[in-house]
This record gives C-alpha cells, sequence and structure tokens, in this order.
C-alpha cells in the first residue's frame, strides 16, 4: 500500500471542507487556520483568507452564548462612542465628503441605537394544527460591500446587526474609504479579541477592489451578500450565478440595501419629523437606521 504522504492528506481534507462549507476538520489536522489567522485582527490583502478567516470566526462563534455574543457587540458599541471624534476626523480627511459633526454623529448613533440581540425575539404561536416556535438562526458567512458616502458607520451599524445573529462578515469597502474602514476594523477585532480570544469576526479587504469583490461574490463558502452602494457594486451579483439561484436550492442570497431613507408609518410621521429632516442631511443614509433624537 503506498505511503500517504502529509500534503496529500492536507489536499484531500481541504477538498472536503470545500464541498462540506466548514472549517473545523483543518483545526484537528494540525496547522490549521487558527494558527495563521488569529492575530491578524481582521486585515487582509487576500480575498479568499479573509472568507477563510470569517469562516473559522463562525465557527468559534457558534460555540458562544448570545450573553456573549452581546458583551462582542458591547466592544463596537464603546468604540463607536469613545472614539467617535478620532474615527469620525479620519473618515473626513479621508472621503471628503459631508460634514465632520454629521460623521462622528453617524458613529455616536451606531453605538446607542444599532440593533443586537435584542432584537432576536422567539415567536410562539398555537392554533387547531398544533404549536410553532420561530427561532432565528444566522446564515453562516456574510460577503458586504460598503459605501464611501459612511464607510465606517455602514461598517459598524452591520456587524453589530449580523454579529447579534450569530454571522460573521466579510468586508469589501469603497477604496475611497479604505483606510478608515481597515482602522475601524482593526480596533473591534483587537477589543474582541482581548475580552473574549475570539478574532476575525469582521474581515476586510484592505486594498479592495472589484476583482477582490468578485471573489467574494463567487465564493463557496460566502451564504450571502449585502451590498450598499451604487449602481457600480449592485450589478456584479446580480450576475453571479450563486446569487442568482432560488433560496429553496440551498444557496445564496443578496440584497441591495440602497433606499436613501427609511420613512415613519403617518401615524408616526409628526414624532419622527426631526429625525428624517436630520436624516436627509446625511447624504445617502443607509436605510433602517435611526437617529437618537427619536428614542430620547
Amino acid at each position: 500500500m503506498a505511503e500517504i504522504s502529509e500534503s496529500m492528506l492536507r489536499s484531500v481534507v481541504s477538498e472536503v471542507l470545500a464541498k462540506l462549507g466548514g472549517a473545523a476538520v483543518s483545526n484537528a489536522v494540525g496547522g490549521g487556520a487558527s494558527s495563521s489567522y488569529t492575530g491578524r485582527f481582521g486585515l487582509f490583502t487576500d480575498a479568499n483568507d479573509a472568507v477563510l478567516a470569517a469562516r473559522q470566526a463562525y465557527e468559534e462563534l457558534s460555540r458562544r452564548t448570545m450573553a456573549e455574543r452581546k458583551k462582542m457587540l458591547d466592544c463596537i458599541r464603546r468604540i463607536c462612542i469613545e472614539q467617535s471624534v478620532d474615527l469620525g476626523t479620519m473618515e473626513m480627511n479621508e472621503t471628503k465628503i459631508g460634514r465632520l459633526e454629521h460623521k462622528i454623529d453617524k458613529l455616536l448613533n451606531v453605538g446607542y441605537n444599532a440593533q443586537g440581540i435584542e432584537a432576536l425575539q422567539t415567536e410562539v404561536f398555537s392554533g387547531d394544527h398544533g404549536l410553532t416556535v420561530v427561532e432565528h438562526a444566522p446564515f453562516g458567512v456574510i460577503g458586504a460591500i460598503t459605501p464611501v458616502t459612511h464607510s465606517l458607520p455602514t461598517i459598524a451599524n452591520n456587524s453589530i446587526n449580523m454579529i447579534a445573529a450569530g454571522n460573521t462578515v466579510v468586508f469589501n469597502p469603497h477604496p475611497g474609504g479604505k483606510r478608515v474602514a481597515a482602522e475601524g476594523v482593526k480596533r473591534f477585532n483587537q477589543a474582541i479579541y482581548a475580552e473574549h480570544g475570539i478574532d476575525n469576526l469582521m474581515t476586510l479587504i484592505v486594498e479592495p477592489t472589484l476583482q477582490s469583490a468578485d471573489v467574494i461574490f463567487k465564493h463557496p463558502q460566502v451564504n450571502i451578500l449585502v451590498v450598499t452602494g451604487g449602481e457600480g457594486w449592485s450589478r456584479p451579483p446580480c450576475r453571479s450565478p450563486s446569487a442568482r439561484s432560488s433560496p429553496g436550492r440551498g444557496t445564496r442570497r443578496w440584497w441591495s440595501t440602497r433606499p436613501p431613507i427609511w420613512t415613519a408609518p403617518p401615524a408616526a410621521s409628526l414624532k419622527g419629523a426631526p429625525t428624517t429632516i436630520t436624516c436627509c442631511a446625511w447624504p445617502k443614509k443607509k436605510s433602517l437606521w435611526s437617529s437618537r433624537s427619536s428614542t430620547r
């Protein structure tokens, strides 16, 4: 019987993992992803590595409790609030878009108001045909595109929403806001790793291009695509065969969070008027954000 070399064994394991969509086995074979990706704090030059690191983090996150997940999100919130001036100024200097006070306000808005695990309410109802329990489950690894108009606030807000639901996320930011995006993701991951020992819940391509976005769009270990941006970013996932496939076949879906503003129902319109006016002053404001003034 021919002797099986270590490289051959690794090749077989990698092929099996690619088909199963998991990363746990690679860690068990020694020299797995944990040694190569931990300590990167989410920053990658290769899109494939960024996805694999996010998959590894997803497997680890799946073993953590909801209470631990909330504490991880608190790390992101704390940075958005305590470092809002520093990061907001950094974004303003890089993008040259909008107003500095709005850059700061958006980070504060995320820190105070972004929905976390409190939005994951279990639903139970009964009827003539029995009892139904509705639980919220994660998709897995999310591939995300973010805009230049509010680079870090979108990343922070998406991260809180997505990690709260049990997902991890790979960001391909707009090149015009890549530096502040990378700095924010690095700080978020460093804080979470220092307090909870898990890295790369958010990964990011430090030199983002349409080509790196295409790798994410087509990667077999990316389960869903979330695109925030203009037509140039929104069209490629539409053309992706995997993204077009029907959700019922176990393949990926995509959404473009393009609407500039979400407005309240008529009954709440008067109360929300100051919020709406403030939101419109923020160029191309991400949908479903809420101003602090509407909740206080």
